[in-house]
């Protein structure tokens, strides 16, 4: 039996949406781990990547931020991507008070890679729903997605 369906659907006439979301989050952090491993990164260092658009320098509070982390994590994360050459991080050019991160071409490269990585488990969690499944999985993925998000922008 799988954790997933060792998880109560309803008690006491709720939902228990808890339990189920953190089981997925936990799988999925797993299973994309083991990918990530492929091609020498660790999870959230995937993330990170993907937000940064080439030859568009991107401030460490703003990356902070859309990642949902503090600077201080953000700061750590691109020690070790600057050790791989995949980022750089320099002063803004008019508040050097402000730190930039700007993604290299060796960057850009595992970029791809990353994003190969999620086509493929995208690919895999996509074959075992039914086609007509898919549409209502990610809308409701989407708005939990953005109830968690406004309450947690409150909470900060």
């Amino acid at each position: 039996m799988s954790t997933a369906s060792a998880l109560p659907v309803e008690q006491e006439g709720r939902a228990q949406l808890v339990p189920l979301l953190l089981s997925i989050s936990k799988s999925t952090r797993a299973f994309l781990a083991l990918l990530l491993s492929e091609i020498d990164l660790h999870p959230g260092q995937d993330q990170l990547l993907m937000r940064l658009v080439p030859g568009e320098p991107i401030s460490v509070s703003l990356l902070a931020d859309q990642l949902s982390v503090r600077p201080s994590t953000v700061s750590k994360m691109l020690d070790r991507l600057i050790e791989k050459d995949l980022v750089q991080r320099s002063s803004n050019d008019s508040d050097a008070r402000r730190t930039m991160v700007r993604i290299t071409p060796d960057g850009e490269a595992v970029r791809a890679r990353v994003r190969s990585v999620w086509e493929r488990l995208d690919g895999e969690l996509c074959a075992a729903l039914e086609n007509s499944e898919i549409g209502s999985v990610v809308r409701t993925l989407r708005q939990t997605d953005e109830v968690l998000a406004v309450k947690l922008r409150r909470l900060r």
